[in-house]
Order: structure tokens, then sequence, then C-alpha cells
């Protein structure tokens, strides 16, 4: 593994464990552990083999350490992402759309780890053990509703009071604020955590923008065939 990749996987898995912005380290804990147990729910099975998965009666195997509506959001995210919609946004959404930004940003990052742990043949990384202390619960004032089905926070919105979320200074980051950077950005330290964690697995946005060098083993071409590839099994219309 390359030694910023491992870096920022280690670096991701231990914020995983902190304390966010709307959740407390316990609940991230949780979440990652429901993560990892929603590939064995019968239930979510079920569902993703059907025409109309919201038919399949039933409830899911969960590990019982969160509500009724975290479970739905983090089994569905994880198995069958391509066909939410916002009535199912609105109903597992209840505790807000700030926290449910959070929750999102924890299963990806989550399933992005293991998932390219168990391709290079490595052994899934061990939970954290939760750190102490209480999410901030810190809304951009500069947020404002759209695209998506919740608030973003635009470059041109972003005052004194949030981090650097989209151009960090010295270095080779540059997230723009196209909408796959807004994605998560109403929560900027949950859009941190994720694009810290993704660009080395990847690339940063300069270098996807460089073709006369490779920056990785395969070329940029081959990078983008496999992401196409996998965007197209995940239903992900990007």
């Amino acid at each position: 593994m390359r030694a910023e990749l491992e870096l920022s996987q280690q670096q991701a898995w231990h914020r995983v464990a902190a304390p966010g912005t709307w959740l407390t380290g316990a609940e991230r804990v949780a979440i990652a552990a429901e993560t990892r147990h929603a590939l064995d729910c019968p239930h979510c099975a079920a569902r993703k083999a059907a025409l109309a998965p919201l038919s399949v009666p039933g409830t899911h195997a969960s590990l019982g350490a969160l509500d009724a509506a975290d479970v739905e959001a983090i089994h569905r995210i994880h198995t069958d992402s391509g066909r939410l919609g916002q009535t199912w946004f609105n109903g597992v959404s209840t505790g807000g759309d700030a926290r449910y930004i959070e929750l999102v940003s924890v299963v990806v990052v989550t399933v992005a780890i293991d998932t390219y742990r168990s391709a290079a043949g490595l052994p899934p990384q061990p939970l954290p053990t939760p750190l102490p202390g209480s999410p901030s619960r810190h809304r951009p004032s500069g947020a404002r509703p759209g695209p998506g089905w919740t608030a973003t926070l635009r470059p041109e919105d972003v005052t004194a009071d949030e981090p650097d979320l989209f151009r960090e200074h010295p270095g080779p980051r540059e997230r723009r604020g196209a909408n796959i950077h807004l994605a998560l950005s109403l929560v900027p330290h949950s859009m941190i955590h994720w694009w810290d964690c993704f660009e080395p697995m990847y690339m940063t946005g300069p270098q996807m923008r460089v073709f006369e060098t490779e920056y990785r083993a395969i070329s940029h071409a081959q990078l983008e065939m496999l992401a196409a590839r996998v965007a197209a099994l995940n239903q992900c219309e990007y």
C-alpha cells in the first residue's frame, strides 16, 4: 500500500471514532459497525432482488445499537443506493438533514476502506474505540437549499466560521464546488473526512486534469474505465 494511502486510511478510521458535528463518537462507531452488518441482512437481500424494494415486508437484522430510521438509512445506502428517493429520505432524516449527512459520511468512509482492504487481500480494520466528547452541532450560516434533497454550502457562502473545505493550501487539493463536492458540504468536517479518504484512492482534482502525467500505477483512462464500471454496477447516475 502506498504510504500516502495507508496514512489517509488510518486518519479516516481514527476520525470515525471521534465526536463529529452531530453525532457522538459512540454513535459514529455504531454506524460503522451497522454498515458492515448490512451485507448479511436477509431483508436487504430480499429488497435488492425485488422490483419494488419497499413492497417487501419485514425488518432489518440489525445490531440493535441504533434506532430504526438510522438502520434503514445505513442498510439502504450500503446495499441499494441506486433506488433511493426523496420520500424515503424524508422518512429517515427526521433527526435533520445535517445529521443525515454525517451518517452518510461515516457509511461511505467505512465502505471505501473495507472494500479497498478486501480487494487488496487485507483483513478489515478492527472497529475503533469511541472517543469522548460532545458534537459541536454547528450548522453553517451560509447553507441554503439544494441542489439535492439537503441544504448545501457553496464556495461563495463559506464564512470565517467554517474550515476551508473547498481549497486547502499549500498542496494539490482543489475542491471546486461541483455538485459532487457539494453533496456533503452541509457538514464541512464530514465532507473533508470523505474527500481526504477518497482522493488518495483515486486522484485529486488537479491531478485528474494533467493527462500528460500518470500519478498511479494505471493510466487516467484505466482509472476512468474502472470508475465507470463500478458506478454502473452500483446504479450511480452521477
